[in-house]
């Protein structure tokens, strides 16, 4: 707990320091040095070390603009909707995670998938239904 106290002080202390500096006025008409533009930038990251990536070199943004490309290629070929069908089809298998990728004593939603067959809580079994079905009174009775 020290250490996370000691750590936010630092990073406060950091964020102030960046924010405190004073920039030098630059004259009217005249833009900054790219150099000086992007030193500010670098100091003022929440992880040390850190690189900052421009906005262009971030992945999703490059998918997604590789993928609005191809999108407009194939209406171009008149296959539009086969690929945007296809790739619904492949965002949903790679957004789903497989049994690897689950941490240690998370269980599965299906209980054929963990072990011992294993069933998460707020799951309907065979057994809980026939006592329910068994117990309760007959309607009209």
């Amino acid at each position: 707990s020290a250490a996370v106290e000691r750590r936010l002080a630092q990073f406060r202390a950091a964020r102030s320091s960046c924010a405190a500096a004073p920039r030098p006025a630059e004259p009217p008409g005249k833009a900054a040095a790219p150099e000086a533009a992007e030193v500010p930038r670098a100091t003022a990251q929440v992880r040390p070390g850190a690189a900052a990536a421009p906005v262009w070199a971030r992945p999703l943004l490059l998918k997604v603009l590789l993928w609005a490309v191809l999108l407009a290629l194939f209406v171009e070929l008149e296959l539009g909707l086969p690929y945007f069908v296809l790739s619904l089809l492949y965002w949903m298998y790679a957004g789903t995670r497989g049994p690897a990728e689950r941490r240690p004593g998370e269980l599965s939603a299906y209980s054929v998938f963990n072990p011992g067959c294993a069933a998460i809580a707020g799951t309907l079994t065979a057994e809980q239904l026939e006592r329910e079905l068994h117990y309760r009174p007959a309607a009209g009775r």
